[in-house]
């Protein structure tokens, strides 16, 4: 999720070149910078400290877990929001424009909650305790759905019905306006989709894929809707709008959801966005990014919110975040309880270390890593000019021979950073990333390589000067001779070594002749323009290059296929890459039940450079008060559960 670092998509019309899966499909959340189910139940906040914490010696970062104090009820948790990055859509059916972390999972997911849970400590598996319905069963083709039975807080029963109502969505507007939509992908690799009984869903798949990819990377879409939002107006009786029952009718329901989410001053207020299943409901909000919660008394799940407000707070840089933190840490009137250490204010990690030495007193340092992918997109689709270039797979390999990714996680990072290796993420460790992929950066920093690769192709490269088309033959199909170098790139500001790794790689590039003209921007401006597949979407693609500085996490889609970010015609395939070969190899891997299709997939689509591969910087390095428990392990998978949060004295 962009998610970003989540964040961050009809086909009909598309570009002729432009591939479907067939009958291959799947999800992720693009992000720009924690899932735990503590086993206390409600009487927990009368246990001690100690048995509260039991199981929860394991962080994502390697942070130890503090223990001691007795649990007290109530208390308000403030939670610092990634700087220059708030909440701005708040149904939970999400465009390529909105589909971000900090819209989902730090703000959707508390209020509604989706079909399946995922996330077990650091590991980004399916968590059936904090899921809506029990696993799903497999029967052939057949597929079963068990609702749990949870309630919306007006009273209705989460029910089969809801599911469906989330699916006939999908089936009417999805191609145009669900942020990870898939071509040929869910729902329409299923048939006969219905609720058998008030609890019950089932479904025929097309073919019979591997359970575990269907259930991780198609069910994990699903978040269930209430009949008060089967409506088409504000004073609609729950049901009227017929999306439930028809899916001709639900174009004009998400239509008008759609007008409710993005006016957001009447969330609060809203009839509709009041009815909630999670354990939290919206109190206060503003457009800022300022909101808080209380609990939601009907929630379903076994752990209900102990604390008695949680609050979200905005900044626009990390500077101003630290801030804060530094006078909250010193007892000062301004609070942050969970908030993040800028990686460039963090004294340099040791390198055998998870950790290294906190600056901010009577806090807890837990870095947390994203199971994910960071990178930046390049648009092959771009009508600025530069699209042929782009195209071109020695250019790419240029501009990834410049991205130096070991300065950037020595230098701006402090330690604080993964290598971006391919299309699979390296953290946590799985079975998912091959033997390859585990050998490190595949283009590690070769200016001299970059030079020769333009050269040979065409080019005169003028160093720190205009580098030119000389042979357009050789160039590319569209490239035009004495054509330059250059190219605008707009990326996410308020995070340090972002901005700083932009201006290394300006600076890279340089040596080589390409010119690279940067913009800062805030984050939700850059998602707008460089996360939807333009053609897919139809916003505009007068764009070359965007960074919205955290890539993308494996979110609604745990299992790392490639359908979602890379197969052609995919509405989070930001620049509308498309190859033939790669398409192939990837509906190899979502049918087979060994990883060998995985691995072959990864290891071509690492070197073809559909994107450019960049660090993967810690999500944040999370500053934990020392009063507050529950917090920790930290989800890879960048959900957090302030359900689970409780104050100690």
């Amino acid at each position: 999720m962009p998610g970003s670092g989540r964040a961050a998509r009809g086909l009909a019309t598309y570009s002729k070149e432009l591939r479907t899966m067939g009958a291959y499909p799947s999800r992720r959340r693009r992000r720009t910078r924690g899932a735990y189910l503590v086993a206390c139940g409600a009487a927990a906040i009368a246990l001690t400290a100690a048995a509260c914490s039991s199981g929860n010696s394991g962080t994502t970062g390697g942070a130890a877990t503090p223990t001691g104090g007795t649990p007290v009820s109530g208390g308000t948790a403030t939670y610092a929001l990634p700087p220059s990055t708030t909440p701005n859509y708040i149904f939970p059916f999400t465009s390529s424009a909105y589909f971000s972390v900090v819209n989902a999972e730090d703000f959707q997911y508390l209020m509604y909650r989706p079909l399946y849970w995922f996330g077990n400590g650091a590991s980004p598996t399916l968590n059936t305790s904090l899921s809506l319905a029990d696993a799903p069963s497999y029967n052939g083709n057949n597929v079963t759905i068990t609702m749990k039975g949870w309630k919306w807080s007006n009273g209705e029963t989460v029910s089969a019905q809801d599911v469906v109502f989330w699916i006939h969505m999908l089936q009417a507007v999805g191609d145009t306006d669900w942020g990870a939509f898939v071509p040929g992908g869910f729902p329409t690799n299923v048939t006969n989709v219905k609720a058998a009984n008030a609890t019950t869903v089932t479904m025929t798949m097309n073919k019979a894929y591997n359970s575990t990819w269907f259930t991780s990377n198609e069910l994990s879409q699903i978040t269930p809707m209430p009949m008060a939002w089967d409506v088409t107006s504000a004073s609609g009786s729950p049901g009227s709008g017929g999306c439930t029952t028809s899916v001709s009718n639900c174009a004009k329901v998400y239509a008008f959801l759609d007008s409710q989410s993005k006016a957001m001053s009447g969330y609060t207020s809203s009839k509709i966005w009041s009815v909630v299943d999670g354990p939290w409901r919206l109190n206060s909000f503003n457009s800022d990014g300022n909101s808080t919660f209380v609990p939601n008394h009907t929630y379903g799940g076994a752990n209900k919110p102990h604390l008695a407000a949680f609050q979200e707070v905005p900044f626009t840089t990390e500077s101003a975040e630290y801030n804060v933190l530094q006078a909250s840490a010193a007892g000062g009137s301004q609070k942050i309880d969970v908030g993040y250490l800028p990686t460039t204010d963090a004294p340099t990690k040791p390198a055998n270390a998870t950790v290294g030495t906190n600056p901010v007193h009577n806090f807890t340092l837990d870095p947390l890593y994203a199971w994910g992918i960071n990178y930046f997109p390049v648009n092959y689709q771009s009508t600025t000019g530069n699209g042929p270039i782009i195209k071109q797979l020695y250019f790419r390999e240029a501009l990834a021979y410049l991205m130096n990714q070991q300065a950037i996680i020595n230098g701006p990072l402090h330690g604080y950073g993964l290598y971006t290796v391919g299309p699979v993420g390296s953290h946590p460790s799985t079975q998912y990333l091959s033997a390859k992929g585990k050998q490190g950066d595949p283009f590690p920093y070769n200016p001299t390589k970059a030079s020769q690769l333009l050269s040979s192709n065409g080019w005169h490269v003028v160093a720190n000067g205009s580098t030119t088309c000389q042979t357009p033959s050789k160039c590319g199909p569209g490239v035009k001779q004495g054509q330059p170098l250059t190219f605008t790139l707009p990326y996410a500001t308020g995070t340090d070594w972002i901005a700083q790794e932009m201006t290394q790689l300006q600076s890279n590039a340089s040596t080589v002749g390409i010119k690279i003209n940067l913009e800062p921007k805030p984050f939700n401006q850059v998602t707008s323009v460089a996360a939807p597949n333009c053609v897919v979407a139809k916003t505009s693609c007068a764009w070359d290059m965007g960074n919205w500085g955290g890539g993308w996490t494996f979110v609604p889609d745990y299992d790392p296929t490639g359908e979602t970010l890379f197969l052609s015609g995919s509405g989070a395939n930001s620049g509308g890459y498309s190859n033939a070969q790669n398409d192939a190899l990837i509906n190899q891997t979502l049918t087979s039940e060994s990883l060998t299709p995985l691995y072959t997939w990864q290891d071509y689509l690492a070197t073809q450079l559909p994107v450019i591969w960049q660090p993967n910087g810690a999500y944040q390095l999370t500053e934990i008060t020392t009063s507050l428990r529950g917090v920790m392990p930290q989800s890879t998978t960048l959900n957090i559960n302030p359900e689970n949060w409780y104050f100690v004295k």
